[in-house]
């Protein structure tokens, strides 16, 4: 017997199986669009509110308890280097900062001789 016939017979199973998933997907979904033009036609307004509302409760929670251990992580990032405080003071080049809030005196510049 082959090696691959084994391969064969599980992808067989698994596309059947891909098939009925989809199949029985097409049909929750069918029914949900039966039953909200069901409710409309027959004006229970307020029951698709009901719904719509436990529905986004529902999306909010599969967020929260959303296993998030597999995302990537960012570690610690430097800050990217930003010229506005240069362009402020009038310095045509300013030097990147190696920490936040830096200590170190800023030119002054003279307001009163244009």
């Amino acid at each position: 017997m082959s090696r691959n016939a084994g391969r064969a017979a599980v992808a067989a199973s698994s596309a059947r199986r891909r098939r009925k998933s989809r199949r029985t997907s097409l049909l929750i979904v069918l029914a949900s669009v039966v039953a909200v033009l069901v409710l409309i036609a027959t004006e229970q307004i307020a029951v698709l509110y009901v719904l719509a509302t436990l529905g986004v409760a529902a999306l909010l929670a599969v967020v929260a308890l959303a296993d998030l251990r597999g995302a990537r992580q960012e570690t610690e990032q430097v800050a990217p280097y930003d010229d506005a405080a240069a362009v402020g003071d009038g310095r045509t080049s300013a030097a990147p900062s190696t920490t936040f809030g830096s200590t170190a005196p800023r030119p002054v510049r003279d307001r009163g001789a244009r």
